[in-house]
């Protein structure tokens, strides 16, 4: 069977995917479609290579982060990637996939994934190992982003030392409870510390100068992030403005925001299926059908990322009508 027939079906399908769903739509064998998820094999170095001729090598800003895909009725025993994972829609851990995605972003706002990995309980590795072996893969590929962004969760003094030695501008969450120090042998939480509008050059414990921003929400909540900059051999800090800041934390979004659509536009998690190959190829088809909803927009053919389905569907509901007066 054809994968880009099968990218076309997820974008294009309204409901849940199945092999019977998916044989009748695309007119094959219930049997060919299960065979192809079986058999796809496929790696994030497919997914680089699918827009590598299209982005910018140098410059961009790389973004990492996680989504729990809901699975509320699986069942564990017979379905080796559902475990239970922190959901940030939910608040709490919940039954589920869980998907850790590299998002590219270009500096005229084209984004696209480039790499990934579905969590698997049985490689013993944590999300901070996905994330450094997929930024290696990506740097061996000829990627070289300007920033690389993340949230809190991959802020650790391990994963920061493994950035700076990259030469690349980091962007990074920060827990309030992370130590800061203004003059030497005096210490602060970061959320105990006043940290001006235009941020605050400051050392962070273990790792070195860096500049720390803080963000107040409209609900309330009270966020503080990290900004560091290689620097050349001179003793002038380098400092980044506020608009700059905003930038790269818009920028960052656009991991937020390919999880959200991939969910709601390309049936990343109404799908049923249970054997661990067949989820891999199906999440992989999942995120080479965002690249292709990217594509269409980029081009104009479509208004959004999510006006696809409703221009497929308005198409088919004149017809009916027409046909059916």
């Amino acid at each position: 069977m054809d994968i880009e027939k099968y990218i076309a079906y997820l974008m294009s399908n309204p409901t849940g995917s199945s092999c019977v769903q998916a044989s009748k739509v695309l007119e094959v064998s219930h049997d060919e479609v299960n065979r192809f998820l079986l058999s796809g094999n496929y790696a994030g170095i497919e997914l680089f290579n699918s827009v590598k001729a299209h982005i910018d090598l140098q410059g961009g800003t790389l973004s990492v982060d996680d989504s729990t895909l809901d699975k509320p009725y699986s069942q564990t025993a017979s379905t080796e990637l559902i475990g239970y994972f922190w959901s940030g829609k939910h608040h709490k851990h919940v039954k589920g996939i869980s998907l850790i995605v590299l998002v590219y972003t270009m500096t005229n706002g084209y984004c696209v994934p480039v790499n990934y990995r579905v969590y698997r309980h049985r490689e013993a590795k944590t999300k901070n190992d996905y994330f450094k072996e997929m930024v290696v893969e990506v740097w061996n590929w000829g990627l070289r982003p300007a920033w690389i962004t993340a949230d809190c969760w991959y802020s650790s003094l391990d994963n920061l030392k493994f950035l700076r030695n990259l030469e690349v501008g980091i962007y990074m969450g920060l827990e309030k409870n992370r130590i800061i120090s203004n003059q030497p042998s005096v210490y602060a939480q970061v959320g105990e510390t006043a940290i001006p509008e235009q941020g605050l050059y400051t050392h962070l414990k273990g790792f070195g100068f860096v500049q720390v921003f803080r963000t107040v929400a409209q609900d309330g909540d009270v966020r503080h992030y990290m900004i560091y900059e290689p620097q050349d051999d001179s003793a002038t800090p380098i400092c980044i403005s506020r608009e700059n800041f905003e930038q790269v934390r818009l920028q960052h979004w656009n991991v937020e925001s390919l999880f959200r659509c991939i969910k709601q536009c390309c049936l990343a998690e109404k799908f049923f299926v249970r054997r661990t190959e067949a989820i891999k190829t199906h999440l992989f088809c999942v995120l080479r059908a965002f690249q292709k909803l990217a594509s269409l927009a980029k081009n104009h053919y479509v208004e959004s990322l999510y006006s696809l389905r409703q221009m497929l569907f308005l198409e088919a509901q004149r017809q009916f009508i027409n046909n059916f007066a």
